[in-house]
């Protein structure tokens, strides 16, 4: 990651979990509802630093429990608003609230998934997002941004929610996110990221 620090206002992500191999699309765990967190204990810290390590591993922005086959209301992220500033989090049973009216813009930048590899195409979404939820001690935590940072708390959220960012796509669109994954499989073995992590 860049050398920058980045902002933490609930506090820095956890170190020190091991890369874990990505649960893909299909899998039943990432198309249903997550179990939400009830207890704040060192299983939740390990998980989440299992998470951490995982997402980092792949050089993604983002990371659900749903994505490492653990069936938790929770995600990490490590992401840049549109200012550049990174901001990282991690937020267990999430809300999320979008701008409604005259204040909602939609954004059709590109959107990706860690859990469908080497597949991009756009996918409109309202161009500010607050997630408000709790952090590894149950304390009450809220994150809010635009650009990036906007798109990635709706995407993690949605993963908590049991929906992949392809359920948003029309089907045409769908299709074509269907032939790049395709076209990049072989650079994804199904313990991947953990070899590249090695």
């Amino acid at each position: 990651m860049p050398d920058q620090e980045p902002l933490a206002p609930h506090g820095p992500l956890p170190v020190g979990g091991s890369v874990r191999p990505m649960t893909r699309w299909g899998t039943p765990v990432m198309h249903a509802p997550q179990q939400p967190v009830t207890s704040y204990d060192d299983g939740l810290r390990a998980l989440a630093a299992d998470m951490v390590a995982t997402m980092y591993a792949a050089d993604g922005v983002g990371l659900a429990a749903c994505q490492i086959g653990e069936d938790v209301a929770m995600f990490v992220f490590d992401c840049p608003g549109e200012d550049g500033v990174r901001v990282v989090g991690v937020v267990c049973n999430p809300v999320l609230t979008l701008p409604e009216g005259s204040d909602r813009n939609l954004d059709d930048s590109d959107e990706g998934c860690l859990s469908f590899p080497g597949a991009f195409i756009e996918c409109p979404r309202p161009d500010f997002a607050r997630v408000d939820g709790f952090g590894l001690d149950g304390e009450p935590v809220t994150f809010e941004g635009t650009g990036l940072l906007a798109r990635c708390l709706q995407h993690e959220t949605d993963h908590t929610l049991g929906t992949v960012f392809g359920d948003r796509l029309p089907t045409k669109a769908r299709k074509k996110l269907q032939k790049a994954h395709d076209r990049a499989a072989d650079e994804f073995p199904p313990d991947w990221p953990v070899a590249d992590a090695e």
